[in-house]
């Protein structure tokens, strides 16, 4: 028996398609191949400021053992069902497949993380695909094969969640879902180890899609079980045509890498950076929010989106001097902006005091006092006192605010944001067994 990894990535569009489906179909092919699966098909999500991205930016990697005089057979069934599955006819879709056999090389590991966290080209990515000895297939321009190699080296043995997707008939994509909302949110009441089910602040049902792909549904959760068991809590008024567990990197702030100075902020990363409030929010058009942190390297605007809710309310209070811990992706400044983080997540280290200054209370009756003008003291209109050495007085005033971190709504979270929910329930290693009927069919 040997081992052999396979990666790809690229297959869908905005117009459907769904490279996840992709897996799932293989999924069941193999299991025809007597082919063994060392994991849970992977769901590797990728940097998602990468601006030639198709919705989530995910690549998949399935682990196999095998027959050695199988590979060929079975290389030769994914390059054709990728091929045959792939939005081909769009031009932003460039699928690639990449096979590595027995152990992965740190070299891939390290590309992986790379591809989580920054901007990587397909030359630089062949050059490592031919220095580690992994085959690579690329249709078209083949920018598939970027997170191909990538969903290989991530082996999620860091904190990762899983999530089980539901697949729709054909003849079903183009219409409406038709998922229970009830069932829904009693699913999502009854499952502690589940995320994400229902946005709290709409009652919006979060795991059902809205574009044409096949997916009918994804729940994500803590372990293999417990996504198993809230799919079967719920119900759905179609037939489904499959269902998978992946095991994933969603939900765990994979992307996020601490960039230690303001000036090494570069475009397109996501990054977390740390920083004083150095300009006052202020309100553009649509309601969103836009500040400014710096650190004694220099200064970066931050935007709190009017559709992140949590954020862009937090945001319209703070001042300057507050000190901040920010998260999220970096846009490329332009004639219109600068360079700006799209927040994600906003951590509060130190709020500074908000102070006003109050006419001072009558010594003798403890009414408020008027002002006789400047520098000239201040009266008392009820008991008639008037003191030219009465000063006024400094109050602190409420913030709102409180030192702590703040996340977007999860309607409009990211698929790799870690929600508050999963704090505390961070996991590392691999499975050493996949649990019965993790697929069907």
């Amino acid at each position: 028996m040997v081992k052999l990894h396979i990666g790809f990535d690229d297959t869908d569009s905005p117009n459907g398609g769904c490279t996840t489906y992709i897996a799932a179909l293989l999924v069941e092919k193999l299991s025809n191949m007597n082919v063994s699966f060392m994991d849970y098909p992977s769901l590797v999500r990728l940097n998602p400021n990468v601006p030639w991205k198709t919705r989530g930016n995910g690549a998949l990697c399935l682990r196999i053992s095998c027959q050695e005089n199988s590979v060929d057979k079975i290389k030769e069934t994914v390059i054709n069902t990728v091929e045959a599955n792939s939005e081909l006819d769009y031009g932003g879709t460039d699928p690639g497949v990449v096979f590595v056999h027995e152990e992965v090389p740190q070299d891939i590991m390290a590309f992986a993380k790379k591809a989580e966290q920054s901007m990587l080209t397909i030359e630089e990515t062949l050059k490592v695909a031919k220095r580690v000895n992994a085959e690579a297939v690329g249709f078209k321009k083949g920018r598939g094969i970027i997170g191909g190699l990538a969903a290989i080296g991530e082996d999620l043995s860091g904190d990762h969640t899983f999530e089980v997707i539901a697949y729709r008939t054909p003849e079903n994509r183009e219409l409406p879902r038709r998922v229970q909302v009830l069932s829904v949110k009693n699913m999502d009441k009854k499952s502690d180890f589940t995320f994400n089910n229902v946005d709290p602040e709409t009652g919006r049902v979060l795991i059902t899609p809205r574009g044409p792909d096949p997916i009918l549904c994804g729940i994500r959760g803590e372990t293999p079980e417990a996504v198993k068991q809230a799919y079967e809590m719920i119900k759905i008024d179609e037939p489904v045509e499959r269902w998978m567990i992946f095991r994933t990197n969603q939900g765990t702030d994979a992307h996020l890498r601490r960039v230690s100075a303001v000036k090494k902020i570069q475009p397109y990363n996501p990054v977390v950076a740390q920083g004083t409030v150095s300009k006052a929010p202020r309100i553009i058009q649509g309601g969103h929010v836009i500040f400014a942190i710096k650190d004694e390297t220099g200064e970066v605007d931050c935007a709190a989106y009017e559709p992140t809710v949590t954020l862009s309310k937090i945001a319209r209070k703070l001042m300057a001097g507050d000190v901040l811990k920010v998260y999220g992706g970096v846009r490329a400044s332009s004639s219109e902006h600068r360079l700006t983080i799209n927040l994600e997540k906003m951590r509060i280290l130190e709020l500074v005091p908000k102070v006003s200054f109050v006419n001072p209370s009558c010594p003798e009756c403890g009414k408020r006092t008027k002002s006789m003008g400047k520098n000239q003291g201040f009266r008392c209109d009820k008991c008639g006192f008037r003191s030219s050495q009465l000063k006024k007085q400094q109050v602190n005033e409420e913030r709102g605010l409180e030192v702590g971190l703040y996340i977007t709504s999860p309607r409009s979270q990211r698929h790799l944001t870690k929600p508050h929910c999963r704090y505390g329930k961070e996991k590392t290693g691999v499975p050493k067994e996949l649990i019965e009927n993790w697929h069907y069919p």
